[in-house]
């Protein structure tokens, strides 16, 4: 597999990286044999961007990311891990949490249940209306310092947020949705980003499976799947988002690939500076993901995707009201 860098003080990563999230949650059951069996697919096949959360399935996702490194070298990963959110036992969300002092806390729990003496990329999962983000960006300063973090990262944060996070200290990446149906990243934040020289982990390149191919409108999601409330996913709206899954299909067809992979090689030619995150959660659907990587797309191919997925085409927002309103990167 290709490499790119992330941002100009970055690090070397896979062109591809692999999202754990939906192994532990948010997507309903999993195999947990079958995710480790994965993220060690992803590892043999030149994957090195692992991204979790340390609020994934409460602290179940980074356990599982230990398991599946076990015999592995430390370094052959590039371990990236979201903190800051907060959970009630029931799994309810309960807040956001970006004090310093609440940062040295959840890292120094990641770094247990990861069972390593650092981590890669530490970054807010989300900005935290209360604390000042140079206040939370000078806490992982500290920690880069100790030598516990190796870079900091930022996620779904507007272009401002991004230039006063910068100003503190130099910021690898920003992790961000981006696909074919959510390109407003296109419009303030990612020339924000490559003005300041940060890199881009794009997640959601699937558009949470709306974009995968095997999406059937007769599924039904379980109350502790997130689709279950994305108004990508409510009945009128998920008609037509699926119509332009099947019109990207044909651009797939007619080029020999799955509009999966279609999907995720349109997001990794926006720029070199941009490395896709793969969802799969088994090793047949990260097999035809990562087959993307090889995919050259022309200037016909290019104006063939626009026409059937053109930009602001997707219905609904990407997620419901209250949670929209809490992003810094939709302000």
């Amino acid at each position: 597999m290709g490499t790119r860098t992330l941002g100009s003080t970055g690090p070397t990563v896979s062109a591809l990286g692999l999202g754990l999230m939906g192994m532990s949650d948010m997507y309903g059951p999993a195999d947990e044999a079958e995710s480790i069996a994965t993220v060690r697919a992803a590892l043999d096949a030149g994957v090195t961007l692992l991204d979790t959360g340390d609020f994934y399935g409460m602290g179940h996702n980074e356990m599982l990311l230990r398991e599946a490194l076990k015999g592995r070298a430390r370094d052959q990963a590039v371990i990236s891990v979201k903190f800051g959110a907060l959970r009630d036992p029931g799994g309810a969300w309960a807040g956001f949490d970006a004090r310093p002092a609440a940062v040295k806390t959840f890292l120094a729990y990641s770094l247990r249940r990861l069972g390593t003496d650092h981590v890669d990329i530490y970054r807010p999962a989300r900005l935290d209306p209360a604390v000042p983000i140079e206040d939370t960006i000078g806490a992982i300063a500290e920690l880069v310092q100790a030598g516990h973090v190796r870079h900091i990262g930022l996620s779904e944060v507007g272009a401002e947020t991004i230039r006063r996070a910068a100003a503190v200290h130099p910021i690898a990446d920003l992790q961000i949705e981006y696909s074919l149906l959510s390109r407003g990243v296109e419009r303030e934040i990612l020339p924000a980003t490559r003005e300041l020289g940060i890199g881009v982990t794009a997640y959601g390149v699937l558009s949470r499976g709306l974009l995968g191919g095997h999406w059937s409108p007769r599924r039904e999601l379980g109350a502790r799947d997130f689709r279950a409330t994305s108004p990508r996913f409510s009945d009128g709206n998920l008609r037509r988002n699926l119509d332009l899954a099947e019109r990207l299909r044909a651009v797939a067809a007619a080029k020999g690939v799955t509009v999966a992979q279609l999907a995720i090689a349109w997001v990794a030619d926006r720029g070199k500076d941009i490395v896709p995150l793969i969802g799969a959660r088994r090793r047949d659907r990260l097999a035809e993901s990562l087959a993307a990587e090889f995919i050259k797309l022309t200037p016909g191919d290019l104006t063939a995707i626009e026409q059937a997925v053109p930009d602001g085409a997707a219905a609904g927002d990407r997620y419901a009201l209250a949670q929209m309103r809490s992003l810094d990167s939709e302000a």
